[in-house]
């Protein structure tokens, strides 16, 4: 193994024991070479070697994707720099239908022989499976769009920006929570850009740029008479921006608390406040178990969304396909089709969007070539669509796929993805200040914590960063120890309110597991804050003796 190697390897182990579940794909390349690209006439070449490959083996259809997957992490902690490492993962996924059945291959060999051979087997495949079927794949309609191009539409790619100066923003941050008074501190950035080109025997080439960034960091502060401690993980959401995401702006402020991040994230203001409220957390009073009239602001309920509507609302999962690994739904496809089914109060209106700007999953087109959209999922409290893409549409009866197939690399095959699932704003004018002063009892929970939900996702447990205890439409100060629990069902039925769109955020993350063998996409979900009355809530302090 050669020095850079196994530095870089056993670095990654390090940043992967700080955030379970990172994945880590690709060898190590140098920061220069993260700002190489692949000539999209290059790829179209290499396209049409597969494709016409396939075609002379007998595939009916066949779609290529060539991509090219770089990251960069840079991590420190304290005063110290932990690691520098950036990947590269480069090569061909090449799937096709033959005799009504699916084939899929990769390779990361892109001459012209090793594609072929790809392709090859890919049919070869194909064949062998569709001996298996009972009936052949039947594929929704899909025109081809000729050449075209997708990029996201950051301001400053991160990739630019000198080490040095996110080194010293990160050192900074940890600096400022330290000064505030945090023991411990650990931050990162992680950049993502994937360079994907799609091909397929529709007639479409479609080279596509993207662009992810994610600032965080995780504060322990101790309590050095007793040994207790508490933690605060960082605010911010991971986005699909450039660098541009980390230019600090003004914050607004609830009842005095720094919360709100919208567009834009200080993460030097977010530190110095999670210094503080660490040790705020460990003076605060314990919970009392019982009912409360929660405000959940959108740096927490982006994962209620993602756990209670985004996943029970995928079609394989209501069909059955993920319930070895993932589980099934509990929004089966009889409650769909009754057209009248209770998913929530009438204010709840939902909604799946892959084009929106900023957002994790927005790209132009997805993993199948199809061009991406938006649909309701749940309107005016009632469920009327699911997730589907080509091979599912015809489940559903609808015309078209809805464009939210998705692969996490070149050599994973392609399925249906979670696209951004978001809970849209309320239509009167109403801010965080306005829900929380008509809450007589209740708790205003920020951050995202530790969850559970069940395999149906239906019953659940979630807790959270912040927690302030409301009285008489006040804040009155801290609270600890505290998780919610309900089912999706009742959970939702007990929204009675939502912020209008001036305080709209999202909120989202890079690792929604999911598939055998696993794969981890990214993915945002938007909304205001949000009131939910009379949610049970428990007190999750362990008793020792």
């Amino acid at each position: 193994m050669k020095r850079r190697d196994f530095i870089y390897l056993t670095g990654m182990g390090a940043t992967a024991a700080m955030i379970p579940g990172i994945p880590v794909i690709g060898r190590p390349i140098d920061p220069e070479q993260l700002l190489e690209g692949v000539d999209p006439a290059v790829k179209k070449q290499m396209s049409d070697v597969a494709l016409n490959a396939a075609r002379s083996k007998g595939a009916s259809y066949t779609d290529v994707r060539i991509g090219r997957y770089l990251n960069q992490f840079v991590v420190t902690r304290e005063d110290k720099v932990q690691n520098i490492v950036n990947t590269e993962s480069y090569g061909m996924g090449i799937r096709v239908i033959a005799n009504g059945g699916w084939g899929f291959s990769a390779t990361d060999k892109l001459d012209n022989d090793s594609i072929a051979k790809a392709a090859e087997l890919a049919v070869a495949i194909a064949k062998e499976n569709s001996r298996l079927l009972t009936e052949p794949v039947q594929l929704a309609p899909q025109k081809g769009y000729g050449e075209v191009s997708w990029k996201a539409p950051i301001e400053k790619n991160a990739f630019e920006v000198p080490i040095k100066e996110k080194v010293d923003l990160l050192l900074g941050v940890n600096a400022a929570a330290m000064k505030s008074g945090a023991d411990y501190i650990n931050s990162l950035l992680f950049l993502v850009n994937e360079q994907k080109y799609f091909a397929s025997t529709d007639g479409s080439y479609i080279d596509q740029d993207i662009h992810r960034i994610w600032p965080a960091f995780f504060i322990t502060t101790i309590d050095k008479a007793s040994g207790k401690f508490e933690t605060r993980n960082s605010l911010s959401a991971p986005i699909g921006m450039g660098y541009e995401y980390l230019y600090a702006r003004p914050q607004d402020k609830i009842q005095g608390i720094t919360t709100l991040y919208k567009g834009r994230y200080d993460m030097l203001e977010d530190a110095k406040a999670g210094g503080a409220q660490t040790g705020e957390k460990l003076k605060a009073k314990s919970v009392e178990a019982g009912k409360y009239d929660l405000i959940l602001d959108p740096s927490h309920l982006w994962l209620t969304i993602h756990e209670s509507v985004g996943h029970p609302s995928e079609l394989d999962r209501v069909l059955g396909y993920e319930a070895n690994f993932a589980g099934t739904s509990f929004l089966t496809l009889d409650k769909w089709q009754s057209k009248k089914f209770n998913f929530g109060s009438k204010i709840v209106n939902i909604v799946a969007d892959k084009t929106q700007v900023g957002s994790l999953g927005a790209v132009g087109y997805d993993d199948e070539g199809v061009k991406c959209g938006q649909w309701d999922i749940i309107k005016e409290g009632t469920l009327v669509n699911y997730q589907a893409i080509r091979d599912q549409a015809h489940i559903l009866g609808l015309p078209a796929s809805q464009g939210c197939c998705y692969a996490d690399n070149w050599s994973s095959v392609q399925f249906q993805r979670m696209p951004n699932v978001s809970l849209q704003p309320g239509k009167e004018k109403k801010s965080v200040d306005d829900m929380i002063k008509g809450v007589e009892k209740g708790i205003y929970i920020v951050g995202d914590g530790s969850f559970s939900i069940d395999q149906q996702r239906y019953n659940f447990q979630f807790g959270g960063q912040l927690f302030y205890e409301i009285k008489n439409g006040k804040i009155v100060g801290m609270l600890r120890d505290v998780a919610y629990q309900s089912n999706t069902q009742e959970f939702w039925n007990s929204c009675v309110g939502i912020a209008d769109e001036s305080d709209y955020r999202l909120g989202g993350s890079f690792f929604d597991g999911k598939g055998q063998p696993s794969q981890s996409s990214a993915v945002s979900h938007g909304s205001s804050t949000a009131r939910f009355n009379g949610v049970n809530v428990i007190n999750t302090a362990r008793k020792i003796g």
